[in-house]
């Protein structure tokens, strides 16, 4: 069994945060807000290393759905979905033999990086289990595509 995932996610709206880092107010308000939305089995939290703009930072998304109370101060975006090579790994810790993985999977399925697409990451492990383990849990989403022929 391989440890990679192909995952889809579609084409939908988010919830963004804007660009920011931790101990940010607005990035500290977006995580309070997304946090107090009712827990699912999923997490709807996707985080990301956005670096296109004058300031790099991180910038979170929330996957939106019909009848979510979203504060003024957050904007809805679209963001494209498609596939995507999912690994787990440790919160905070190298995941560079993680991301090897990864590549040995897309080199195996004749994959390959999509440059158009963000590398997303979140949180997979309840507070419950985190207490358990002492340590969080964190898929890792490549963007992928087919190699061109």
């Amino acid at each position: 069994m391989e440890q990679i995932r192909l995952l889809a996610i579609p084409a939908c709206k988010m919830v963004s945060s804007g660009v920011g880092m931790f101990g940010d107010e607005q990035f500290d308000r977006f995580e309070a807000w997304f946090s107090a939305q009712p827990r699912e089995m999923y997490p709807r939290d996707f985080l990301f290393w956005d670096d296109s703009g004058e300031k790099p930072g991180f910038h979170w998304l929330y996957m939106y759905k019909d009848g979510l109370e979203v504060p003024e101060e957050f904007a809805v975006v679209d963001f494209p979905g498609g596939l995507y090579a999912v690994v787990t790994g440790v919160d905070g810790e190298d995941n560079s033999a993680e991301m090897a993985a990864v590549q040995a999977f897309l080199e195996k399925h004749n994959l390959q990086f999509d440059p158009d697409r963000r590398g997303l990451g979140h949180v997979i492990t309840p507070p419950e289990a985190q207490t358990l383990l002492g340590y969080c849990q964190m898929d890792y989403y490549t963007p992928v595509m087919p190699k061109a022929e």
